[in-house]
């Protein structure tokens, strides 16, 4: 009776493992690779591809958008953007490091760059938490401080 026991309960353990629920997790470099898609996109000014990056109506928390979360087309994210590069022209992010979290989140801290058609600059620290399901980009959650401290002057 222990020689038939054994085999089984091995076949039982080995069945039972093999036959778990796989879980779609995003692989932490697939993340990565969006990422830096994203911001390749972004540093051409392909406002169309870059958008395509995101689900067909996306969720955003932005301090240019408020302090209430809102959704966004991708027609609304390519206006967004080509009116943002109509003020700057060179309008540049740069990576400074990328954080994968967890199976659908990855935080990016960037430095966003430009200049206005007068002649002033910007150079604005920013830090991204994306929420990518499926591929594509279903939260942009972006903070960054818009305190204007011109304001604050006497």
């Amino acid at each position: 009776m222990k020689k038939i026991f054994l085999p089984v309960i091995t076949a039982f353990i080995l069945f039972s493992c093999n036959n778990q629920p796989k879980v779609s997790n995003l692989d932490p470099t697939e993340k990565e690779k969006i990422v830096k898609q994203y911001f390749e996109h972004f540093n051409k000014h392909e406002w169309k591809e870059l958008a395509d990056m995101y689900s067909p109506v996306s969720d955003f928390k932005d301090p240019s958008f408020g302090t209430e979360m809102i959704t966004q087309t991708r027609k609304q994210t390519i206006e967004k953007y080509s009116q943002l590069n109509a003020v700057f022209s060179d309008l540049h992010d740069e990576v400074v490091n990328v954080y994968p979290s967890d199976e659908k989140h990855i935080i990016v801290e960037f430095v966003s760059t430009g200049t206005a058609a007068d002649s002033t600059k910007f150079k604005l620290p920013i830090c991204t938490i994306f929420t990518i399901e499926n591929g594509k980009i279903t939260k942009d959650f972006t903070y960054f401080d818009n305190f204007d401290d011109s304001k604050s002057k006497k």
